[in-house]
């Protein structure tokens, strides 16, 4: 997830130039290539919302999850212009350890903020990789407003990019 220092997700408009950064941090790293890490990745699951968005955004910018199978959580009959895209509206348990775990390795859930907290909640989630922007935003949709339950984490990795992004990367314990 990506998110302001103040925790917000996303600004209410669904605007993302909040994403670019002219923040210089001289002891980070260079951020990594992007498209080696992409590769890692078996299988996204997203919810609605940010399903919407990223159509939205894919008029634009392209579809940014490429050829890899991607799951859209939801109720509703959305739209679907690719072959590797599926629509899943049951149960969250029976689609991780029926349809997940045994065909991917690395599943990556993208978002929302309610389907994140969906999975902590259910245990079904591994870690949560965080990168924080050098940005207050004030008012938006909060990551982790209201999960309702205690959760302890396990820090693994922290890295501070030279961009002022620092991206955490917690194992839940469960």
């Amino acid at each position: 997830m990506v998110s302001s220092l103040d925790g917000i997700i996303a600004k209410k408009d669904n605007s993302v130039s909040w994403f670019e950064t002219s923040d210089y941090y001289e002891k980070g790293v260079t951020v990594q290539n992007t498209e080696e890490f992409l590769k890692t990745i078996d299988c996204y699951v997203m919810g609605s919302r940010t399903y919407e968005h990223a159509l939205e955004l894919s008029k634009s910018y392209g579809w940014a999850y490429g050829d890899t199978p991607t799951i859209v959580i939801t109720h509703r009959n959305l739209p679907i212009d690719r072959q590797n895209i599926e629509i899943y509206s049951g149960d969250l348990n029976k689609l991780v350890n029926e349809q997940l775990k045994p065909n991917y390795k690395n599943v990556w859930l993208v978002g929302g903020a309610m389907l994140a907290k969906d999975f902590i909640r259910l245990k079904l989630a591994d870690e949560i990789r965080l990168s924080v922007m050098p940005i207050i935003l004030g008012d938006g949709t909060l990551f982790f407003d209201h999960i309702g339950q205690e959760q302890a984490l396990h820090l693994e990795d922290v890295t501070a990019y030279k961009s002022g992004i620092v991206e955490l990367c917690y194992a839940i314990r469960k």
